[in-house]
C-alpha cells in the first residue's frame, strides 16, 4: 500500500531501540472508503478526544525516562518510542500497526527498506479487541505485545498468538469477586448490562452461571449494539435504542443494582443513555441506583460531555487492577505546560480539548480564546484529567519497565555467551504439553518417555509430572494441552428446537382460541349444549392454557419458572381430564336416570359436574403445595453429566412429588377411559364417549412412553421431550373431542337442529331434558 490513509496523530521519540504503542484516545468519524475512490481524498476529520486516556501516553514517556536515566537497567542504549492511536477503529488499527514495520509511510509487508526502526515491542491496547487487531500482524512477525487489555478467550490460544504478555490479573477472578459482594449485601435480583460484542457475549457466559450457582436471578439482560464509525455519539438521542434501557429500568423498579461489563464503549453509550433519562423525566427510573463495574471501568468524560450530570453514578462500585501510586509521575506532569516536545502530535488536541482554547497556527474554527500555555492540568476535573497515575497507565508503565528489564537480560546473556556455542546435552527430547513424563524403569530420572495425558486432564507446560483436570467449568480441548470454557445447555428461543416449539404451542392456542369462538358464537344450538356446554368451555380453556404452559419451560430456568413449569402443568391438566370425566359421567347418569324408579335422577344436573371438576383439581393442587412446601423446584447446574456443555436445568427437588402429580393425572384418565369406554354404544345422537374414549386413549399413549424417553435424555432434549408431550397430548384431546362437532357446526349445519337431535324413542327424548 505505497498510499495509505494519512494518519495526523503520532508520537516518535528517537532511541537505539523502538517501543510502539498504540493507545486508544481519539474517536474521529469519516466517510465509508469506497474501492473505486483514492483514499488519499479521504482524509481523517477532526478527532474527539477521551482526555482522561492522554495520560497513557505520558505513563510511558515517563517509563521511558527513568529506565534511560538508570545505567543499571539499560547502560550505552537508549529506549525510544513510537504512539500511534487506534481511533476506537479495526481499520485503521491495523494500518497504524504496519506503519511500525514500514517508517517511510509506504506500506510493503515483508520488505525492510531502512534500519532506523528497531523495533523490539509494542505496547497496547485498552481493549481486547484493540489487542487482538494488533496481535493478527504482530504474531506473524514474532514481535512481542504487551497488552494491558483483559483477554478474550480468542487469545488465550498461545499457538496462534505465542508473542502477547498480558499485564492485568485473569478477568474471571473478578467474577468471582462480584458474586460475593452480591451476596454480602443480599442483592440477589440485578439488571445485567454489556456491548454486543465478543467480549460482552464472555461476560455473559461466564456471570450466568456464578449467579445462578449462588441463587442470584438476573432480572434483565441488556445488550448495547455497538456504534459504528458514521454515527456520532449525540446522535443517539434519535434513535429508539436509549428507551429501551430506560423502560428496562422504569419497569423494573424493584431493580436496585446493576452489573455492567465496564468497557470504554459501554459506558460511553450509558452515560448518554442515562443522561438522557433526565432530560426526559425518567429520573426514578436512573437514580438510585447502585452500578457494579468491572476492572476495565475508567470513567471519563469527552470535551463535549461537560453538560452530562454523573450524579447517577455516585455510590458506584468499581473492581480494580491493584497498582501503587508512583508519587515522581505528578511531578513530571507538572513541567507538562511549561515543556511541550515537538515530537507529541497527541499534545495539541488534548490541550485545545481541555481547556477550551486555540494554540497558535490552530487549524480548528470557532469562538475559543488563544491559549495562554499557562494552563494547569490539575484545575481540571477528574473526569476529564487526574493528577495520580491510573491503574490502566500504571499498566502501561510496568509493560515498559517489563520491557526492559527482558532486553537487559537479553543483553547480559549475549555478552557472557558471545565467544560459546551452546549444545544440547540431554537424554531426551522434552515432553511437550498434552503429555507427562513417565520414568523409565532402570534408568536415571534424566531419562524418561512421554505419555499422553489421560482422557479429561491436561498439561499446559513443558515436562509436567503429571496431568490435571480442568476447572469444573471448562473442557480439555483436543490436544489435551488447554482448558476451553463450556458452553450453557438449556432449551432457548434462540435454536431452531425451541422456535419450533413455541410456534407449534401458539399455533395450538390460536387453534383451541378458534375454536371456543365457534362455540361461543354457536352457544344455543343443540350440538353444543348437548353433554354439558359449561363443561365445554371449561375443558376449551383449560387445553388453551395447557399449551400456553409450555412456553414456561423455553429459556434458561430461573426460580420462577421452575417453581411454575410442573405446578402449572399439572393443576391446568387435571382441570382438563377431570372435565372430560365429568363430562362422560354425566352422559351415564343421565341415560340411568331415565329407567323408572330410579332414584339417580336426583344427582344428574351441573351440579355434579362441577364437584368433580372442583374436587379433581383441589386434590392435585393440594399435591403441588406439599410438593412445594417440602421440595420445591429450583435452578440447577449440572457441569459434570457432558463433556463440553454445562446443563442448566430445573431440579424437581421431590422426584417423588413430581411422579405423584403425574400418576394422578394418569390416574383421572384412566378412570375416565373406563367409563367412557362402557358408554361408548349408548345412542349416537348425544353421546361423544366414543371420542373421549379415543382422545384419552391417545393421551396415554403419550404419557406412557413419555417416562422412559424422559429418564433416557439429558438437558434440553429431556425439556424438550415434556414440551412435545404436553402439546401432542392436548392436542389429541382437542383434535378428538372438538373436531367432529366442529365439522358438523361450520359444514354440515342442517344436522344441527332441534328435529335432527329428537329422534325415535321416548328413551332420548328423556335423556334430553335430563341433560
Amino acid at each position: 500500500m505505497s498510499d495509505p490513509l494519512f494518519i495526523p496523530h503520532e508520537y516518535y521519540l528517537a532511541g537505539n531501540l523502538i517501543i510502539g504503542g498504540i493507545t486508544s484516545q481519539l474517536i474521529t468519524y469519516f466517510e465509508e472508503l469506497l474501492f473505486a475512490e483514492d483514499p488519499k481524498k479521504k482524509q481523517i476529520g477532526e478527532p474527539i478526544m477521551q482526555l482522561k486516556n492522554y495520560q497513557h501516553v505520558l505513563a510511558l514517556v515517563f517509563a521511558l525516562n527513568e529506565v534511560n536515566n538508570n545505567l543499571k537497567i539499560l547502560p550505552n542504549v537508549s529506549l525510544g518510542c513510537h504512539l500511534y492511536d487506534s481511533y476506537f477503529n479495526a481499520k485503521l488499527t491495523y494500518q497504524n500497526t504496519l506503519n511500525f514495520l514500514c517508517t517511510l509511510k509506504r506500506i510493503i509487508p515483508n520488505y525492510r527498506c531502512d534500519t532506523q526502526n528497531n523495533l523490539i515491542a509494542v505496547i497496547g491496547g485498552l481493549e481486547s479487541e484493540i489487542s487482538l487487531h494488533i496481535a493478527n500482524i504482530l504474531s506473524i512477525y514474532k514481535i512481542p505485545q504487551v497488552t494491558y487489555s483483559f483477554f478474550v478467550p480468542a487469545m488465550k490460544d498461545k499457538s496462534k498468538f505465542p508473542t502477547i504478555y498480558q499485564m492485568v490479573p485473569n478477568e474471571e477472578s473478578q467474577y468471582r469477586g462480584i458474586i460475593q459482594l452480591l451476596l454480602h449485601f443480599r442483592w440477589i435480583w440485578v439488571g445485567i448490562i454489556a456491548l454486543e460484542d465478543d467480549h460482552g457475549d464472555r461476560f455473559v457466559q461466564v456471570l450466568m452461571p456464578l449467579l445462578s450457582q449462588n441463587g442470584i436471578c438476573p432480572a434483565f439482560i441488556h445488550r448495547f449494539q455497538i456504534l459504528t464509525a458514521s454515527e456520532d455519539m449525540r446522535d443517539i438521542f434519535f434513535t429508539s435504542r436509549p428507551r429501551e434501557i430506560l423502560s428496562l429500568l422504569q419497569n423494573k423498579t424493584e431493580v436496585k443494582v446493576c452489573v455492567t461489563n465496564a468497557d470504554s464503549h459501554t459506558m460511553m453509550i450509558l452515560k448518554w443513555f442515562l443522561y438522557l433519562g433526565q432530560m426526559e423525566d425518567m429520573s426514578e427510573a436512573v437514580m438510585g441506583k447502585v452500578w457494579i463495574m468491572t476492572a476495565q471501568w475508567d470513567f471519563s468524560l469527552l470535551a463535549y460531555e461537560k453538560v452530562l450530570n454523573i450524579e447517577v453514578f455516585h455510590g458506584a462500585l468499581s473492581f480494580t487492577v491493584k497498582y501503587q501510586e508512583v508519587t515522581e509521575f505528578q511531578n513530571f506532569l507538572h513541567v507538562l505546560h511549561t515543556h511541550w516536545p515537538e515530537e507529541d502530535g497527541f499534545l495539541r488536541v488534548f490541550w485545545e480539548s481541555a481547556f477550551n482554547c486555540l494554540l497558535l497556527d490552530s487549524k480548528l474554527d470557532g469562538d475559543p480564546g488563544q491559549c495562554t500555555g499557562e494552563e494547569k492540568l490539575e484545575s481540571l476535573p477528574g473526569p476529564f484529567f487526574e493528577m495520580s497515575m491510573t491503574a490502566q497507565s500504571y499498566s502501561i508503565y510496568n509493560a515498559v519497565h517489563a520491557i526492559a528489564q527482558a532486553v537487559h537480560a537479553m543483553y547480559s546473556a549475549r555478552h557472557k555467551y558471545r565467544k560459546m556455542v551452546v549444545p544440547l546435552s540431554v537424554c531426551n527430547d522434552n515432553c511437550h504439553p498434552g503429555y507427562s513424563i513417565e520414568k523409565k524403569e532402570g534408568e536415571s530420572f534424566c531419562c524418561y518417555s512421554c505419555t499422553l495425558c489421560p482422557k479429561g486432564k491436561i498439561s499446559d507446560k513443558k515436562d509436567m509430572g503429571d496431568c490435571f483436570k480442568c476447572p469444573e467449568y471448562e473442557y480439555p480441548n483436543k490436544d489435551q494441552d488447554q482448558c476451553l470454557p463450556k458452553i450453557l445447555n438449556f432449551l432457548s428461543y434462540g435454536e431452531p428446537l425451541g422456535v419450533t416449539l413455541a410456534f407449534l404451542a401458539s399455533s395450538f392456542s390460536l387453534i383451541t382460541v378458534l375454536v371456543l369462538g365457534i362455540f361461543i358464537k354457536h352457544w344455543n344450538t343443540p350440538v353444543v349444549r348437548a353433554n354439558n356446554r359449561d363443561l365445554t368451555y371449561c375443558l376449551l380453556i383449560s387445553l388453551l392454557f395447557c399449551f400456553l404452559c409450555t412456553l414456561l419451560f423455553i429459556g434458561q430456568p430461573q426460580t420462577l419458572t421452575c417453581l411454575l413449569r410442573q405446578t402449572t402443568f399439572g393443576i391446568i391438566f387435571s382441570i382438563a381430564v377431570s372435565s372430560l370425566l365429568a363430562k362422560t359421567i354425566t352422559v351415564v347418569l343421565a341415560f340411568m336416570a331415565t329407567k323408572p324408579g330410579s332414584q339417580i335422577r336426583k344427582w344428574v344436573g351441573k351440579r355434579l359436574s362441577y364437584s368433580i371438576v372442583i374436587s379433581s383439581t383441589i386434590i392435585q393442587a393440594g399435591i403441588c403445595a406439599i410438593w412445594i412446601f417440602i421440595a420445591p423446584p429450583f435452578p440447577y447446574i449440572d457441569s459434570h453429566s457432558m463433556t463440553k456443555q454445562i446443563i442448566v436445568e430445573c431440579d424437581e427437588g421431590s422426584i417423588t412429588m413430581f411422579y405423584c402429580a403425574l400418576g394422578y393425572i394418569g390416574f383421572l384418565a384412566t378412570v375416565t377411559f373406563i367409563v367412557a369406554f362402557f358408554a361408548r354404544k349408548l345412542p349416537n345422537t348425544f353421546n361423544e364417549a366414543k371420542f373421549i374414549t379415543f382422545s384419552v386413549l391417545v393421551f396415554c399413549s403419550v404419557w406412557l412412553s413419555f417416562v422412559p424417553t424422559y429418564l433416557s435424555t439429558k438437558g434440553k432434549h429431556m425439556v424438550a421431550v415434556e414440551i412435545f408431550s404436553i402439546l401432542s397430548s392436548s392436542a389429541g384431546l382437542l383434535s378428538c373431542v372438538f373436531f367432529p362437532k366442529c365439522f358438523i357446526i361450520v359444514f354440515r349445519p342442517n344436522l344441527n337442529c332441534k328435529n335432527h337431535l329428537v329422534i325415535r324413542n321416548k328413551f332420548i327424548s328423556k335423556s334430553l331434558k335430563c341433560l
